[in-house]
């Protein structure tokens, strides 16, 4: 929608707001609505929600200073939870589990996850050491393209396991053939589902994937029990 209809819609809740706030707005990049070829705003209902949240900070009892909300702003973009007082808190991403705890063919149907975190971030939601951070990332447990420079969800919940892998008395170095055993697990799926996908429309290929994801996972889980219990 145009910025007209953008004024139209929010005027409601904020009966001061002009076509100049918005654009102010846009100016200190709190906002950034897409161009049309001719050079007209184009604002997304994500833009709109995005201008609603900078105008609700702030008015009362709020009041934030548009640096703050520029950081948080950041923050809800990398998919942080940010606090309004402390500042910047991070949820691990919760896996979605099946009656049994284990995960769930859904967990294997979603793509990678959106937050992006500092290495500064994630030693601090995960508790490691950054020398262990080191070791981790040495032993291929955690994996980052050559040009990426943050750390994701998934890669938190490694750290985050590792962290209590150490207070037990593991280090990275012992933790090895986990990546190990889950490239060859993968490798196995890959090598099931590729020759199919030739005939399967992607959707279907998916929820193969998915599918044979969470047995191999069970699987496992069966086997140590089996092992530990002799």
């Amino acid at each position: 929608m145009g910025i007209g209809k953008v004024l139209e819609e929010l005027r409601g809740e904020f009966p001061t707001l002009s076509i100049s706030k918005i654009r102010y707005l846009e100016d200190q990049e709190l906002i950034q609505p897409k161009r049309t070829p001719a050079g007209y705003r184009k604002f997304t209902f994500g833009d709109v929600e995005r201008l609603r949240f900078v105008l609700r900070q702030q008015a009362a009892p709020n009041f934030w200073p548009l640096s703050h909300i520029r950081q948080v702003l950041d923050e809800m973009d990398r998919g942080l939870v940010p606090d309004a007082t402390v500042g910047r808190t991070s949820r691990v991403p919760q896996l979605r589990l099946a009656e049994d705890g284990l995960p769930s063919a859904e967990t294997f149907r979603e793509g990678r996850s959106q937050l992006r975190l500092s290495r500064e971030e994630l030693l601090e939601s995960s508790g490691l050491d950054g020398d262990v951070l080191d070791a981790v990332e040495e032993f291929g447990l955690i994996t980052r393209r050559p040009t990426q420079t943050y750390y994701d969800g998934a890669d938190l919940q490694v750290a985050s396991l590792v962290a209590e892998f150490a207070e037990l008395g593991l280090e990275p170095r012992h933790l090895r053939h986990f990546g190990t055993a889950a490239d060859r697990e993968a490798g196995l799926i890959d090598q099931v589902v590729t020759p199919r996908s030739r005939t399967q429309d992607p959707d279907a290929a998916a929820e193969t994937v998915a599918a044979l994801a969470a047995l191999s996972v069970r699987l496992h889980t069966v086997l140590v029990l089996n092992r530990l219990r002799g």
